[in-house]
């Protein structure tokens, strides 16, 4: 599968049109958010967040490293690794379901509650439409055609959130931020087995499950990690500082770092196909890093001095107050793509365990900066949630650079 490794141009491109696909999703989520400010209080935009954290925490648990397995499998063991993966993927997603429909019921025993854990039921539907299309999503990616699978991911936020944006004007509530990402699931399943056709073949014997679990687990593990990272700290604040502060946080940390997150897992998704298919790895990883940050880190500078302009001119003058908070949490998205492009290089290694690693001591690290900033208020806690994440990922960067720049690039 190795071949040189593809082009500047190549790489740019898949990434534009990953870059074009988050721009419009995160543009029309602006659309949303403007919404929300303007149609629902802080405690209906809680009680969402609170499902939304939830969810996403389990959600966390479809990144189980099969996908990546599909993307770098030998040509000779490929039907034998979709046909494992297949199996996987469906016994997996229903355990999901089935998981946050648990989730769902101890919360509403727990709280006696009916709103939020209807949120987390809801949002657990998105599982049942996955199985059918991932083989079909890890084919295309492998097959180079991601600016088509991330035109179908694009559009599906799209979508989900120009029906959210209706519903919210339509009927207020936290229900409307929820329901349009189960309304749009069924759009995916089908965009995406149309885009790459495949079907089991009965008579390939499925790959053996060693391989998928001693390189997945680690990857299982970075990922529910890392959305313990994102979330977990709302969850804190809201049970520390109430839903109406956890409104205000989660609005500040969706419109600080909203666009560079998506922009980094769009990366992520560019960057592990270029590195599989590469010989001279260390050049390939150069062309990252060099591509990435010097377009990233322009926009997130701008959008952190801007964010006292475009704060109260989007959400409101109620809003120009937590503008500071912006500003602060948008400039941790700056270190947090540097560690994209490290962590990418340690998967095409299959060194996800070092990932793991890191992911958790910075997790671990972010929630104790929220319990212990928590009494001095939500500034304090964003400052220290930026320093935190530029050391520790800066720090954990180093190897990856190192290996980058320290060696020549081979030509072909």
């Amino acid at each position: 599968m190795n071949t040189q490794f593809s082009p500047l141009g190549h790489l740019a491109r898949s990434l534009a049109a990953y870059g074009a696909s988050e721009i419009a999703a995160k543009g029309s989520r602006l659309f949303v958010v403007v919404a929300v400010a303007h149609s629902l209080d802080v405690g209906q935009i809680g009680l969402a967040a609170t499902a939304l954290a939830a969810a996403d925490i389990l959600k966390a648990f479809t990144e189980n490293g099969v996908i990546q397995r599909i993307i770098a499998a030998p040509a000779d063991r490929l039907e034998a690794t979709c046909a494992a993966a297949h199996r996987i993927f469906w016994v997996w997603c229903l355990g999901l379901f089935g998981l946050q429909s648990l989730v769902a019921g101890a919360v509403w025993m727990a709280t006696a509650e009916p709103l939020v854990p209807l949120l987390i039921l809801l949002l657990a539907g998105e599982y049942l439409f996955m199985p059918g299309g991932l083989v079909q999503a890890g084919l295309a990616m492998r097959a180079g055609k991601l600016s088509r699978t991330a035109a179908i991911a694009g559009s599906q936020i799209v979508l989900s959130n120009i029906l959210a944006v209706v519903l919210t004007l339509a009927w207020p509530s936290a229900l409307a931020l929820i329901l349009p990402r189960l309304l749009t699931a069924p759009y995916w399943l089908i965009a995406m087995r149309r885009l790459q056709p495949w079907r089991r073949n009965p008579e390939v014997r499925p790959a053996e499950l060693g391989p998928f679990l001693s390189y997945g687990w680690a990857v299982l593990g970075v990922e529910i990690v890392k959305a313990l990272r994102m979330q977990a700290d709302k969850l804190v604040v809201g049970l520390l500082l109430g839903t109406e502060a956890l409104g205000v946080y989660f609005m500040a940390f969706n419109a600080g770092l909203s666009i560079a997150s998506s922009f980094s897992v769009a990366f992520a998704n560019v960057l592990f196909p270029h590195l599989c298919n590469a010989t001279d790895r260390a050049g390939a990883l150069r062309q990252g890093v060099l591509l990435s940050m010097g377009l990233i880190t322009p926009v997130v500078l701008a959008q952190a001095a801007l964010a006292p302009i475009y704060v109260p001119l989007l959400l409101g003058a109620d809003w120009a107050d937590h503008a500071g908070i912006v500003s602060v949490l948008c400039l941790a998205a700056i270190p947090t793509l540097l560690w994209t492009s490290a962590a990418g290089w340690l998967r095409s290694n299959d060194r996800p365990q070092t990932e793991f690693t890191v992911t958790t001591l910075l997790t671990v690290l972010l929630v104790l900066n929220t319990v212990v900033m928590a009494p001095h208020g939500l500034m304090p806690i964003a400052i220290g949630y930026v320093v935190l994440t530029s050391v520790v990922l800066t720090i954990a960067s180093l190897p990856a650079l190192i290996f980058a720049f320290s060696r020549p690039m081979v030509t072909a």
